[in-house]
């Protein structure tokens, strides 16, 4: 199923989210189960089965890494479920950093500023790769969104850090 087609939006990564959530109402409103309450059991299953897939599609559009991957999808590259590992040395060398620096909080001086600085790091770091998975997939091509593969694999290491610094900061916090 074309995410985009269900919610008539153009098959691009940077979307409209206001947009997407105004056109997810109309749609819910539209196929919810109440308002066809009053027909068949075929009708009724129908109604669910829609509404499910307007959750899905709009789950998925509404996240960066979900959009993108069924972006590469419907270009007929899918990379949702696979595990690869990284042959990027540099990537992997600042991963180990980070996770080193994620590990040396708690027994930080000031746990609270270094919180804030690799924050500020993972999300420097996120925004520059969505920018650039942004160009590789506007540029519609096999090359393009191989690297925008590549790029969604990276991102999902920042946004594992990212939870990874909210739990450790949580658990601080208590």
């Amino acid at each position: 199923m074309n995410y985009f087609q269900l919610f008539q939006l153009p098959e691009k990564f940077d979307l409209d989210l206001t947009e997407l959530g105004s056109r997810y109402l109309r749609l819910q409103k539209q196929f919810h189960p109440d308002q066809h309450a009053a027909g068949s059991e075929r009708d009724k299953l129908l109604a669910v089965q829609h509404t499910a897939n307007i959750n899905d599609a709009y789950h998925s559009l509404k996240q960066p890494l979900l959009r993108a991957e069924h972006l590469l999808a419907l270009r007929g590259l899918k990379i949702s479920q696979e595990q690869r590992s990284f042959t990027d040395p540099a990537f992997l060398m600042q991963q180990m950093e980070l996770r080193e620096q994620l590990a040396d909080i708690e027994h930080s001086d000031d746990a609270d500023a270094v919180i804030v600085n690799i924050g500020q790091l993972l999300q420097q770091q996120k925004k520059q790769l969505q920018q650039q998975l942004a160009t590789a997939l506007d540029a519609v091509s096999h090359e393009q969104d191989q690297l925008a593969a590549e790029l969604i694999r990276k991102l999902k290491f920042f946004y594992k850090l990212e939870q990874e610094l909210e739990l450790i900061e949580q658990q601080l916090q208590d």
